[in-house]
């Protein structure tokens, strides 16, 4: 607790300067108001992250990597047209509302689950972006268990992370099934995983694309599983404060713009290519729009007209993003699943670009 007040206590005050801070520094964008004006005027970014999770956000050969960070990447591009003008803050899941309402960070993007309580102004007011990946809780054993389904798991201990909704998503679940069993509660992911490890408990729980991020890391992976199981439903996806619309509106335009990129088939490869073309062809009214060769969506979200490509040129589209950190592409290989594009089957889909 003591460090956590050290820690907060310089937020405090810098978020008391927010107002005066919103009243100039505005530059290019005629939108001046809360923490986005703020993140202009210091020019740089905080962004809160898990650190220690693959696949989602960690460090490699000590650069933060990951989907969560590609976000927060994302959005430094859109403001300074530099992905790294962010500084990366690693918060527990007991400390990053904290964080994030005291003014510390500026955006949690941090395998957050989009909950009512969370969202409403009488629960924690948090204003959540576009979910960046739907997920599900599940339960992890050791192979050698014999374990198979959660039936299996009746009398015994379960590691799970302290104040989270994975300890309240195992209560309802085994309460609906009349399992008996005994959670073991840790205050951090490393504590819950490293009790798990040590046989502590016969199982660990949390979202099955950490369980399978974790495992990873294991001494031995494929001595672990996955029970077959879904418990709960898991949208993830960054944060930010409620009552600061012009901070959320410019996070979620920019995710959304990873997803309408992927839709409308334009990758950090081909994005000069389309460009191009957008310039060239007057009658392409939505792909100029979308680009910021025409019209003032950037200036509306209080970002430069030219946001989109930044975003893309920085971290790509959504398909890129998640194969890269989650999918094929990295340790975790990961199928897409939900996260598949609407037009295949999947979740991810943008609003209108117009």
């Amino acid at each position: 607790m003591r460090r956590l007040i050290q820690r907060l206590l310089p937020a405090v005050a810098a978020a008391a300067l927010l107002p005066l801070a919103g009243c100039g520094g505005g530059g290019d964008t005629g939108v001046g108001a809360g923490r986005l004006a703020a993140i202009k005027a210091r020019g740089q970014l905080i962004c809160g992250v898990d650190g220690k999770l693959p696949g989602f956000s960690y460090q490699d050969q000590g650069n933060y990597v990951g989907i969560d960070v590609d976000v927060c990447r994302a959005l430094a591009a859109a403001l300074f047209n530099d992905p790294k003008k962010v500084e990366f803050r690693e918060l527990t899941s007991s400390e990053r509302f904290t964080a994030l309402a005291s003014g510390e960070i500026d955006v949690l993007s941090r395998n957050t689950t989009y909950t009512l309580s969370r969202d409403a102004s009488g629960g924690n007011g948090l204003d959540f972006g576009p979910t960046i990946y739907f997920d599900g809780q599940g339960v992890m054993v050791p192979r050698a268990s014999g374990i198979t389904s959660l039936k299996g798991l009746a009398g015994k201990t379960i590691c799970v992370e302290n104040g989270t909704t994975t300890e309240l998503n195992l209560a309802d679940r085994f309460r609906e099934q009349a399992i008996p069993y005994t959670p073991v509660k840790y205050q951090t992911g490393d504590q819950t995983y490293g009790a798990y490890l040590q046989g502590r408990c016969a199982a660990v729980t949390s979202d099955r694309s950490q369980l399978a991020a974790k495992k990873t890391s294991f001494p031995d992976p494929e001595a672990h599983v996955l029970l077959p199981e879904v418990l709960s439903k898991e949208p993830l996806g960054p944060v930010t404060v409620n009552n600061d619309s012009a901070l959320a509106d410019a996070l979620r335009w920019v995710v959304f713009a990873t997803m309408q990129a992927e839709e409308s088939g334009i990758t950090a490869a081909n994005l000069k290519e389309k460009l191009a073309f957008a310039r060239a062809n007057p009658n392409q009214a939505d792909l100029r729009r979308f680009l910021g060769v025409e019209g003032e969506f950037g200036k509306q979200l209080g970002l430069p007209a030219d946001f989109v490509p930044r975003v893309l040129t920085a971290v790509g589209n959504y398909g890129e993003m998640f194969e890269r950190n989650v999918g094929q592409g990295s340790k975790l290989k990961l199928d897409r699943g939900l996260n598949r594009s609407y037009r295949q089957g999947g979740l991810i889909y943008s609003p209108p670009f117009r």
